[in-house]
């Protein structure tokens, strides 16, 4: 996808279900006359993952306007000069007019800076800027300090997390037993055999008879994390309190093994933690609040997304009597609302490359899926995903009576139920949502009016507008 491409869909995305402007996006109804201020907003967006676009002729409200070519020479003048002359150093900036919905646009694009951060000319290092929750903003300490590590380092994982070993010690670190497992290969006897192995996975390497562990090799078969300086916090935080708030702790577990040995123990630790009763028959069957597969595709997730970069802030579950939140530090990079459709963005592309071929996680683009089947199946509420500045968070319900849930949660059960829907080439109607909630037949008016709140809120779109009835009409996801 080009640039210009990646654009028109960011600005369709900003304008539905509701209009808000998005980090990646920038509405404009005019050029202001504040230079600085104009580079502030160069300076965010080169520093953003990825890039970012104004986009002229879009009102505040979301309302279109055309803008004339006269005044979108002028708008592609100014702001050439300003990401030329400006900022530290001279971002290329690209533009584009449109014709979207009638309206002629200008498109910019500023594209993301190869040495970052990026910030204004004749000031300091301290005078950059970020986008967050669709608004440029100045960036904290931190954040600048955590850009330029970044830029000045490679990828995390790709990185050496211990060196100057022998042979025997890299065997004595690593959790080599539980790769042959996962490989579904018989152990060698031959050290050399099992060496030469971990080395083709990119877990280890040396030169002459002194060997090192990458990163990528600790963070998912080290016997404990702590033994790695540079993974230092990474271990995975699992606490249950009594009740609905976090002053009480019932039980607390921090996981230091690498994540490929950590991720089975985590999902059977939580699933003994909720589960509620057991059936007991011919085979007595463990009854639990949450399917494992939606638990276990979860904490893979906030495994594998995480931002590495960020210290003091561990992968958290937390399990209350209400609810249960895995948090992991860094903020999502897709759109919270398009989990289920959209393919995940990595951070960490060879640590989700290697658990996928480890079989750890499913394929691109269907764990959440899957999670959120397992939780229709035993009618829950719909997952919560939330995220900030410096972290990305899911929420799981316990089974809930229809008539407790609130407005929220029953529209995103519909709107999430429809997304797997058109995930499988179907759409929405009364009758699956009815299904979907455990409603009966008698009681469809109830369906009717959630499937009226989404659509009121955009979420959900009808399939095709030819049918006159509403009785007879089907839904699908407002992107469809």
């Amino acid at each position: 996808m080009n640039w210009k491409e990646k654009a028109i869909k960011t600005l369709t995305d900003s304008l539905k279900p509701v209009p808000t402007e998005l980090n990646e996006l920038d509405w404009k109804s005019g050029l202001s006359t504040k230079t600085e201020r104009l580079a502030q907003h160069v300076s965010a967006f080169a520093n953003l993952k990825g890039g970012g676009f104004l986009v002229f002729g879009v009102n505040n409200d979301g309302s279109l306007y055309s803008i004339a070519k006269q005044e979108a020479d002028k708008i592609v003048l100014t702001l050439g000069n300003i990401a030329r002359n400006s900022l530290e150093q001279a971002i290329n900036i690209e533009h584009v007019i449109i014709d979207y919905q009638g309206y002629s646009l200008l498109l910019i694009y500023i594209p993301e800076a190869s040495n970052k951060p990026v910030y204004l000319r004749g000031a300091n290092v301290l005078d950059c800027f970020c986008r967050s929750a669709g608004q440029t903003v100045k960036m904290s300490k931190f954040q600048i300090r955590q850009m330029m590590v970044f830029t000045e380092r490679n990828k995390l994982d790709e990185q050496i997390a211990k060196d100057v070993l022998t042979a025997n010690e890299v065997l004595i670190n690593l959790n080599y037993k539980k790769f042959y497992e996962l490989i579904e290969k018989n152990l060698p006897s031959n050290t050399e055999t099992i060496l030469n192995t971990l080395r083709e996975y990119g877990f280890c390497g040396n030169t002459g008879d002194k060997w090192h562990i990458s990163n990528l090799g600790a963070i998912l078969f080290a016997n404990d994390l702590i033994d790695f300086p540079s993974l230092k916090g990474k271990s995975v935080v699992l606490r249950k309190y009594i009740g609905t708030h976090n002053r009480e702790l019932e039980f607390e577990h921090k996981e230091s093994t690498g994540y490929a040995i950590a991720l089975e123990k985590l999902t059977d630790l939580v699933m003994k933690h909720t589960q509620i009763g057991e059936i007991r028959d011919v085979v007595r069957t463990n009854l639990y609040i949450y399917p494992k597969v939606a638990i276990r595709e979860f904490i893979a997730n906030a495994l594998i997304h995480q931002d590495l970069f960020i210290s003091g802030m561990p992968i958290t579950i937390e399990i209350f009597s209400d609810r249960m939140s895995i948090t992991n530090p860094g903020a999502s990079l897709n759109d919270i609302d398009r989990l289920i459709d959209l393919p995940p963005i990595s951070r960490n592309e060879d640590l989700a490359d290697t658990m996928l071929l480890l079989r750890l996680c499913e394929k691109r683009g269907s764990g959440v899926d899957k999670a959120i089947e397992a939780m229709e199946k035993q009618q829950l509420p719909a997952v919560k995903f939330s995220h900030g500045e410096n972290h990305t968070r899911v929420i799981m319900y316990p089974k809930k009576e229809l008539s407790a849930m609130t407005k929220e949660e029953k529209i995103m059960t519909c709107y999430q139920h429809t997304c797997l829907l058109f995930e499988e080439n179907k759409a929405l109607n009364n009758q699956s949502l009815r299904e979907r909630l455990g409603i009966d037949r008698n009681s469809s008016f109830i369906a009717s009016r959630i499937i009226a709140d989404t659509l009121e809120k955009g979420f959900i779109k009808i399939s095709d507008e030819s049918i006159g009835s509403r009785k007879y009409a089907t839904y699908i996801p407002h992107y469809g």
